[in-house]
């Protein structure tokens, strides 16, 4: 879109390959943020419902690189990278500890609708609910392929985010 373009235009251009998920944790920022950089963690959180992940590679500091593959567990779901595996490989771009993470990720795929750098911004903020003191997680996902569905990238997040609480929460009555 050239700089142009209507200021709306271009806004609604970003909107569409952009995703932004919200979520409370009954956690402290600290261990929501380890469990970022902690290639084990990741691999048992950062992963949807059906879907199985194996780490290749992984360097949790700030410019290290990392090459995932999440694997679907029924054989009739179609993968980016192989016939039931998404592969991506990244790296942090910036890590400000226990409040900001920023990763460039890029899947590997021959398909050019799914092909391009995209930029996920994670943001770690204290926060008070029910007398517990917790982490409020704001994940944003931009430069969303056009191949990619804002709504399954969406729900893959919720998915993931619903495993990473499992992990990172105190127990209720624990506060």
């Amino acid at each position: 879109m050239s700089a142009s373009a209507p200021s709306f235009a271009r806004a609604a251009a970003a909107e569409a390959g952009r995703t932004r998920v919200f979520r409370h944790l009954r956690a402290p920022r600290e261990r929501v943020y380890a469990a970022f950089l902690d290639p084990d963690a990741i691999r048992r959180w950062k992963v949807p419902e059906g879907m199985t992940c194996d780490i290749h590679s992984f360097d949790g500091r700030e410019g290290g690189t990392y090459r995932v593959s999440l694997t679907y567990e029924a054989s009739s779901a179609a993968g980016k990278t192989t016939a039931s595996t998404d592969t991506y490989h990244g790296r942090f771009v910036r890590l400000v500890p226990n409040r900001r993470i920023i990763e460039e990720d890029e899947f590997e795929t021959d398909d050019p609708a799914l092909q391009g750098e995209m930029t996920i911004i994670i943001e770690l903020s204290d926060s008070r609910r029910d007398g517990f003191l917790g982490t409020d997680l704001v994940a944003v996902h931009e430069g969303l392929p056009r191949g990619l569905s804002r709504a399954d990238n969406d729900l893959g997040w919720r998915m993931a985010l619903d495993k990473l609480a499992a992990l990172v929460e105190e127990p209720l009555g624990n506060s």
